[in-house]
């Protein structure tokens, strides 16, 4: 894609451009994925998907910011804070690893570590969305916890950054190095576990 103007535009097939990128990159990585092939999938013309993203790397960051606002408002929906603090963390620990242990998500990750040096924009955008935003979302359920009594935490951020690294205990290595992409409900069930007893012990209010 030529670089010229960076912002992208959006027309009736903004979609199918996004969800034809989405399915080439997810194929062939951000340097294997072509825009002919990108448009053939998207079912578009080469001049419709320029117009809309005149740099590949716009269309790829796009693509991974949806992807993670997405699950981010998915799992932001469904929190219930009547919950009990145990069931609460519980439920978010089992989302997040859900999240952790798709395949797609795993390769998304992937492609934007790897290209996170050569085009800093691209890691930046995939943290904002992702961790950074992550980091957001679990501190301002965090809060309302120690509003009840029931959390002694000072620094939201570092608990949270820790709640979201205990949730990807053993799993995500053997995603990420061994390609493992199936876990058993006990598998998972042990990590969101531990993660939850580990929260607990050290934030939680005696």
């Amino acid at each position: 894609m030529p670089d010229g103007d960076q912002d992208i535009k959006r027309g009736r097939k903004f979609e199918q451009v996004i969800e034809g990128a989405r399915e080439v990159f997810l194929k062939d990585g951000f340097d294997g994925a072509s825009v002919d092939d990108i448009a053939k999938v998207a079912g578009v013309s080469k001049a419709t998907l320029y117009s809309y993203f005149p740099d590949k790397r716009l269309l790829f960051m796009e693509v991974a910011r949806i992807e993670c606002q997405v699950q981010a408002e998915n799992i932001s929906s469904r929190v219930d804070l009547s919950l009990s603090l145990r069931d609460m963390l519980t439920f978010a620990a089992r989302e997040f690893i859900e999240i952790l242990t798709r395949p797609f998500n795993r390769r998304m990750y992937r492609m934007c570590v790897a290209e996170a040096e050569r085009f800093p924009a691209v890691g930046e955008q995939f943290y904002t969305c992702g961790p950074a935003n992550a980091r957001m979302k679990i501190g301002s359920f965090l809060k309302k916890y120690v509003e009840r009594g029931e959390l002694d935490i000072e620094d939201f951020d570092l608990a949270a950054d820790q709640f979201e690294v205990l949730c990807k205990a053993d799993i995500v290595d053997r995603g990420l190095f061994l390609n493992q992409s199936e876990f058993t409900e006990a598998e998972k069930k042990r990590v969101a576990d531990g993660a939850v007893e580990m929260f607990l012990a050290r934030y939680g209010v005696k």
